[in-house]
């Protein structure tokens, strides 16, 4: 298994060893292209390719990334079709995010997969997030680990999502808390 599938799979991995310099490649990588397209002028048929090297031609041409932006892992990231970020997305994707189609995220959210062991911080665990179908994710709202955000859910701006939500449902607040079925 190499470095990428063990942090897909919620295995421990420990940033000191040998076996995580792929990783740092890579985020080096995803690092030197976020810096280009947050340097290039928002004009879509400048920021397309880049962002289409971002994420070596898997990207369909229906969703856009609107800069800046800051992923880290991108190797571990799918985005479906119909999809819109608006400015200042993070994302730090160790752990893996899958974004189905016509996902609306606002400005200025933060989508996180991967944490540190209380006892040694060095070492990572990591968990998948799912922003399932026609979902709308709110201005500053920020995702956390192991959460799957399920189809026509609304994340309210600010909220800070700890846990699943569920289809069809508003959430919102610090932590998010159901607000109403819709």
């Amino acid at each position: 298994m190499d470095i990428f599938e063990q942090l897909k799979s919620g295995a421990d991995v420990d940033m000191s060893t040998p076996e995580y310099a792929e990783a740092i490649k890579h985020m080096t990588y995803c690092a030197n292209i976020c810096f280009q397209i947050n340097t290039t002028a928002p004009l879509p048929e400048q920021i397309r390719p880049l962002e289409e090297q971002l994420f070596g031609g898997h990207i369909d041409p229906t969703s856009y990334l609107m800069p800046p932006v800051q992923i880290d892992f991108v190797c571990q990231m799918t985005i479906g079709k119909g999809v819109f970020v608006n400015h200042s997305l993070t994302c730090m994707a160790a752990g893996g995010i899958t974004i189905d189609d016509n996902v609306m995220i606002g400005p200025n959210v933060r989508i996180v997969t991967d944490n540190h062991d209380f006892g040694n911080r060095m070492v990572l665990r990591c968990k998948p997030v799912h922003i399932c179908r026609n979902t709308w994710i709110g201005v500053g709202a920020i995702i956390l680990p192991g959460v799957t955000i399920g189809e026509n859910a609304i994340v309210a701006a600010g909220a800070v999502v700890t846990k699943d939500v569920a289809p069809n449902t508003i959430v919102g607040g610090n932590p998010a808390k159901f607000i109403k079925a819709i």
